[in-house]
């Protein structure tokens, strides 16, 4: 083998052999006899777009920006505290995660559009047609289902879609795998951010610089903040978020549906039940699956939590079918109440129709809670930051709204970055992030308003309040166009 040495400093040699070629930079060769280069300056690296927050609304985000050829070019990094390989679903999996969603038609659109849908695992999804919601305490009802004769036009014959939340964030992985890679960083803290300074280079004096746990310094053309109610961005842009805590746990668990009708029965049904504690709701999932949302206070939810899964299963059973004082006693007891809703049961009269099938039993680990409250911040945007899905908002699970309204902020944002950079604008200035704010900020606070009025509304156990929205309810269930109307807000229409 023969090697040349290189005749300029900046020329690559090549050495040449029957079986290979070695390729030797005069950098390298030349440190050993030239005097040591005097040491560049260290600063932070420099992006187009930096994400904090790596769940499904940030990821949504960065997978619509990647997928659109005009923002696919972006310098992107990613950073988030979890590791993201532990969102990776199972498909084959026979166990349910207790953190589900319900996608509206406009939201898996959104997904389908970018391509993260075609990586969900269908045989842990599952759409329903049908939502049966009625009062716990006068019986007042209503029934939203597209496919009925008075409610059937111009409507998407699918209410929503039932997915777990690791699912969705598993598909928006294998998605931005499949797309111009993005710098991520898991496993990774945020330790501070401040603004950047002047230098010989460039002037970062009004960029949002992030200092990470491994020393790494993110200087951000546009800083997104998906990273949660407690958000450090939305800290760092001195943004006030203002609301309220409801006195409330949302229960959550796995439940295993009685019989086999549900998992046969290709129209699905959801049911929610306002009862004045909270509603309380069972949602389809693949076979004889469903996930429960039972929104109670922090003394009942406790109890809940603590008991077996017999008396557990009786209590779920109970909430669909006894009246709130029955059910108020039971969460009186600490342990028996199977015993105590069989006889209850037997002398109860309910509509049969209007109600779920009994569930049989509960997923082991899968009873857990959560504080509800409310939270809007003033405003999405400041100087190169955006907010977007929980740092932006949080909202009562009652309309399950929270994740579509996610999804909404990273659709709306994505189409303005896109925007503003065929128009030659900075991505990161206000006059950029302007649209994006008065878009979605009036609609997010029309929804989490209603919401709200709504909780408020079915908190009421007696009195005239009880009888006011009984007739209203019972009113828009007789009026198909009133119907309509409330089944295009809630599908994202």
């Amino acid at each position: 083998m023969l090697l040349r040495l290189p005749r300029t400093p900046c020329e690559v040699s090549r050495v040449s052999s029957r079986s290979s070629t070695i390729f030797i930079t005069s950098r390298s060769f030349w440190s050993r006899t030239a005097p040591a280069a005097a040491p560049v300056p260290t600063g932070p690296e420099i992006y187009d777009v930096v994400c904090v927050g790596g769940g499904p609304a940030g990821l949504s985000l960065l997978s619509a920006l990647r997928a659109c050829p005009k923002t696919a070019n972006l310098k992107i990094a990613l950073v988030e505290g979890q590791d993201l390989s532990k969102s990776q679903v199972q498909a084959e999996s026979t166990t349910f995660s207790n953190r589900c969603s319900s996608l509206t038609p406009g939201s898996v659109k959104f997904l389908n559009d970018t391509g993260a849908w075609k990586h969900i695992a269908t045989s842990r999804v599952q759409p329903y047609q049908a939502m049966q919601v009625w009062d716990g305490v006068s019986g007042s009802s209503i029934t939203f289902d597209p496919m009925s004769s008075s409610s059937s036009s111009n409507v998407s014959d699918t209410v929503a879609t039932m997915t777990e939340n690791t699912n969705l964030t598993s598909a928006l992985l294998a998605r931005l795998k499949s797309l111009p890679p993005i710098d991520v960083m898991d496993k990774t803290r945020v330790e501070g951010i401040e603004l950047g300074e002047e230098t010989e280079n460039m002037d970062l004096s009004n960029w949002p610089v992030v200092s990470l746990n491994n020393s790494r310094k993110l200087a951000a053309r546009l800083l997104i903040g998906a990273d949660g109610a407690n958000s450090p961005v939305r800290t760092f842009a001195g943004i006030p978020s203002r609301g309220w805590d409801y006195n409330r746990h949302g229960v959550v668990a796995t439940v295993q549906i009685e019989g086999a009708n549900w998992s046969q029965d290709d129209h699905r049904t959801a049911y929610q039940r306002f009862l004045p504690t909270g509603p309380v709701a069972l949602l389809p999932l693949p076979g004889n699956v469903a996930t429960l949302v039972w929104s109670t206070t922090p003394e009942k939810a406790a109890l809940l939590k603590s008991l077996s899964s017999t008396d557990f299963t009786a209590m779920v059973n109970a909430a669909f079918r006894l009246l709130p004082v029955d059910l108020d006693y039971m969460h009186t007891m600490k342990s028996g109440q199977a015993d105590e809703y069989s006889w209850r049961e037997a002398n109860t009269a309910f509509n049969s129709e209007r109600i779920p099938q009994k569930i049989s039993a509960v997923q082991e680990g899968s009873v857990a809670s959560f504080p509800l409250r409310m939270r809007h911040a003033d405003t999405y945007t400041g100087h190169r930051v955006a907010l977007l899905g929980d740092a932006a908002h949080t909202i009562h699970p009652l309309a399950g709204q929270g994740l579509n309204q996610g999804l909404g902020d990273a659709q709306s944002l994505a189409k303005h970055i896109n925007f503003s950079l065929s128009v030659g604008k900075d991505i990161g200035s206000n006059w950029a992030l302007d649209a994006y704010n008065s878009e979605q900020w009036a609609k997010n606070n029309a929804m989490l308003g209603a919401v709200d009025k709504l909780h408020k509304l079915y908190s009421a156990g007696s009195g005239p309040v009880v009888w006011a929205r009984s007739l209203g309810l019972d009113a828009v269930d007789k009026m198909g166009f009133l119907k309509k109307f409330f089944m295009r807000q809630a599908a994202g229409s």
